[in-house]
């Protein structure tokens, strides 16, 4: 069975909780986008899911991207579903009109790329770094790049690739050792190896714009050193690019996505930003990628769901309690428990990334200095939450899934195995989650003393009352916080050791709230709401244990 958008789940998030068409009405950029403008965007990217996307995921699996002579030939159907894609302007939904975009809000490009995963993870890898590459050439490229790549960029007519990693150096970008040449004509010479790079090479477009992470001949040593830049595939005159593509990796899984390891070899490229800031140029990217890395997790644990859930309605299997005769799975209690679990992870999971969407969009839209503010607050916070936790329920949940095929979920037959397999990257790649956890703890929460996290959990509270229960899992964070705060002062490890249980914490007082707010409005949301009540938030008290006992008492030392 192949995944098919369940968008009345989305709309009554999108519009009846989170109210998005209000909230985004209200800003000028977006003064014409009404309720059916975005229903007509959603059906008709549904649409195109269910019919373009979703019928190549086995073939994606099964036959692969392939490899001969430095090139690599794509799945049956990829390029031909990709070429509808661009051409059907679905990259460019939230780029900016002058860019060649359609000006659309945020949260319509993630709930497409969410149903594009759901559908065909592989294939949503080709242009799943578009929007990145977009924001960052767009914020750091001068203006002669701009004008030759940006609206190929945008349209999707040109893919892009993140050259981050090599083989000695992965997530200590400081370690890289490629080289780039400055020259006479203002361009530079890049030589040096990458591995791991997503749709390094293939046939879906005529051009790939690969970003990369270089040091200029006077670098100083370490992360400071690194400078990005441009190198396409395809120069201007239309030679090839000294750029090389000498293998794909054999994966666990992604098949139907070609992981290359590349070789620049004098590749001629430009300078993205300034020397020896490309880091933060890159970060616009990564940064990009993170939330939808979180809602990669969320559609996988969709289609799993989707899978499960349509196996225990046909599967009968001994009697449920009560019962006088052979009954459906989806009626014991052990399988309505598994899947009453997961469905509270997603529609809490999606709330949260999809205000996390519109949130971005107040950033870049909103008139009141105090409200963007409070919005990057929000996104700082809450994307490493979604990238981390998600990630996390996306592969642990879609093995629950495959649990309610029994034996069967463990053949290919099926599709779900598929699934378990494809979703594992999510927690490893564009920053694996403990790097996430530390970012949360170390780099965002502490250095404040716990303050913007503080602001973040009033203006929740500021937007309604909260239950009881939401509010004393924000109140027990607060004080954690600030004894962590105090407490690493004197021990530089201990939020090192913790932090992984911490961001779990927030993650799950953060899926109370969203629970609570689909609660309210949605009624008929009983049953996920008892799996979130009884099965899934009482791991608070565990995590949040947990870090108390790693809490040092005056005089002692950390672990």
């Amino acid at each position: 069975m192949d995944d098919q958008p369940r968008l009345d789940d989305i709309k009554r998030l999108l519009f009846g909780v989170l109210q998005a068409p209000q909230q985004l009405r209200a800003l000028p950029s977006f003064a014409d986008v009404d309720a059916e403008l975005m229903q007509q965007v959603l059906d008709e990217a549904g649409k195109f899911v269910a019919s373009e996307i979703a019928p190549l995921q086995r073939v994606g699996n099964e036959t692969g991207a392939r490899f001969e002579a430095g090139r690599v030939t794509m799945p049956p159907g990829f390029r031909d579903a990709y070429q509808a894609f661009w051409q059907g302007g679905w990259p460019a939904l939230a780029c900016a009109p002058e860019d060649g975009g359609q000006g659309l809000p945020t949260v319509l490009e993630a709930v497409l790329y969410e149903m594009l995963t759901a559908a065909n993870h592989g294939w949503t890898m080709a242009p799943g770094l578009l929007h990145g590459a977009y924001e960052c050439l767009k914020h750091h490229g001068n203006a002669e790049l701009k004008a030759r790549y940006l609206e190929k960029i945008a349209t999707g007519e040109w893919l892009a690739t993140m050259c981050l990693t090599e083989a000695h150096a992965g997530s200590d970008l400081g370690l890289v050792r490629t080289k780039a040449l400055p020259q006479a004509d203002g361009s530079y010479r890049i030589s040096g190896g990458k591995i791991f790079i997503s749709g390094g090479e293939h046939d879906l477009t005529d051009n790939i714009v690969h970003f990369v992470l270089a040091r200029l001949p006077d670098a100083p040593p370490g992360p400071k050193g690194l400078s990005l830049f441009l190198a396409p595939k395809i120069l201007s005159d239309g030679s090839r690019n000294g750029v090389h593509c000498e293998r794909i990796e054999e994966k666990m899984g992604l098949h139907g996505s070609p992981t290359c390891v590349l070789r620049f070899e004098d590749a001629t490229g430009w300078l993205v930003g300034e020397p020896h800031r490309g880091l933060g140029a890159m970060f616009v990217m990564m940064n990009a990628a993170r939330l939808h890395v979180g809602l990669q997790g969320i559609a996988l644990l969709e289609a799993a769901w989707q899978k499960a859930s349509a196996y225990a309605a046909e599967r009968r299997q001994m009697r449920a309690p009560g019962a006088t005769q052979t009954s459906l799975i989806a009626e014991h209690p052990a399988i309505q428990r598994i899947l009453s679990t997961q469905r509270a992870w997603i529609d809490g999971g999606r709330l949260l990334a999809y205000r996390t969407a519109i949130e971005l969009d107040l950033i870049k839209h909103h008139p009141d200095d105090a409200r963007r503010e409070a919005a990057q607050r929000w996104c700082s916070l809450v994307t490493p939450v979604l990238k981390a936790a998600w990630t996390r329920q996306g592969f642990l949940g879609a093995s629950e899934c495959l649990q309610v095929f029994g034996g069967h979920g463990y053949v290919r037959e099926w599709g779900i195995e598929q699934i378990v397999r494809d979703a594992r990257i999510t927690m490893i790649y564009e920053g694996t989650n403990e790097i996430q956890a530390i970012d949360l703890l170390v780099r965002k929460v502490l250095p404040d003393g716990g303050a913007a996290l503080g602001a973040l959990l009033d203006s929740l509270g500021a937007e309604g009352p909260l239950p009881a229960d939401v509010q004393q899992r924000f109140d027990q964070l607060r004080e954690l916080t600030g004894r962590l705060s105090r407490a690493s002062a004197g021990q530089v490890e201990l939020p090192y050791w913790v932090a992984d249980d911490f961001l779990q914490a927030l993650a799950l007082a953060l899926l109370g709230w969203a629970g609570a707010c689909i609660s309210r409005t949605q009624p008929d949301w009983q049953a996920p709401a008892r799996a979130l009540r009884n099965w899934v938030l009482p791991e608070f008290a565990l995590r949040t244990q947990i870090i108390e006992q790693q809490i040092p008492e005056t005089g002692t030392t950390a672990p």
